[in-house]
């Protein structure tokens, strides 16, 4: 499986009272042709901001070092101009919330023709009958009917469900899902999921889907990149980093999980609070929330390293002794 995208050292700068902060410090990973990737993480981990540096839609005082080498060419050394003919064409986004990211007085037609005509280039009957194909690819009921219809007249699933048609309507080979199944039902989560499944199979589209949920990344990706104050923590195989974690924070994710068999057991929430923009620690980020933490914890950066087959960990000790 060749390498559609290739981060390497991605940095973000924001800008606030005190001077830049850095909300992604030195990110790297890979996505390969037809995979599901996914970045977990809490809120305010960096997730959602490493999938806007790639699009270039950060706040305007944002800078970016590092490198996004997406086909063969570096987003972040693109134009502005040159951007706008990738994003939505080559690469599109799916938000967690499709109340915003659609227009709610624009029929749906018009919201899957209109870049379709700027980016293909396709007359008016030409992108109907595409916008037809992609509601019935997405399962979303008498698509020729729901085309004249508005956002507001369908529920919060097929409303998910027509935000990713729109995200398809060109073509991309890679799809960004910032969380893509919240505040939906695990019914609706579940048919969402298998969707996104089923249209990388059929499409060869690579996906990265950013989410909270570890469950959500279990059902779905083949191998998960986990964040915390904007650095990498572990990234490998779905069922090494969820099977066999190596740091301490994945562990505290997966803990915090409900088991279905565990009954009335009480949850094991990890202590304490993210840091916020501009206040990450000193050494490894993690350690005023970790058990395991060391002296050197608290003054040396720890790096990932290989820690297995395609798995790497910034905590290299390995304090939980590969349990799984």
């Amino acid at each position: 499986m060749g390498a559609l995208l290739e981060v390497e050292n991605l940095t973000v700068w924001l800008a606030t009272r005190r001077g830049p902060q850095k909300a992604v410090d030195g990110v790297s990973f890979h996505v390969g042709v037809g995979e599901i990737f996914g970045i977990a993480g809490e809120s305010g981990s960096g997730k959602t901001m490493t999938a806007m540096a790639l699009l270039g839609l950060l706040p305007h005082a944002a800078r970016t070092s590092g490198r996004a080498v997406f086909d063969g060419r570096d987003l972040l050394a693109m134009s502005a101009r040159q951007l706008r003919a990738v994003r939505g064409r080559h690469i599109a986004m799916v938000s967690q919330d499709p109340s915003t990211s659609l227009h709610p007085m624009l029929s749906v037609e018009t919201q899957l023709t209109e870049h379709m005509r700027h980016h293909l280039g396709v007359g008016r009957s030409e992108a109907r009958g595409r916008a037809i194909d992609l509601l019935a690819t997405v399962r979303i009921p008498d698509p020729e009917r729901a085309l004249s219809a508005h956002p507001a007249q369908f529920s919060g699933g097929m409303r998910q469900r027509i935000a990713i048609a729109v995200a398809l309507a060109c073509q991309p080979r890679l799809l960004l899902a910032d969380e893509p199944t919240t505040a939906l039902d695990v019914t609706v989560q579940a048919g969402i999921l298998r969707l996104l499944d089923r249209l990388r199979r059929e499409q060869d589209l690579a996906v990265v889907v950013i989410t909270h949920d570890l469950g959500v990344m279990s059902a779905v990706t083949d191998r998960i990149c986990v964040m915390y104050g904007g650095r990498l923590a572990e990234v490998g195989l779905r069922q090494d980093v969820l099977n066999q974690p190596r740091h301490p924070y994945t562990r505290g994710l997966l803990d915090a999980l409900p088991h279905p068999e565990g009954g009335a057991a009480a949850l094991r929430p990890i202590p304490g609070s993210p840091p916020p923009l501009g206040r990450v620690p000193e050494g490894c980020p993690f350690h005023p929330r970790c058990a395991f933490a060391l002296p050197s914890c608290r003054t040396d950066r720890p790096e990932p390293v290989l820690v297995g087959d395609a798995h790497a960990s910034a905590c290299p000790p390995d304090p939980l002794g590969g349990a799984a």
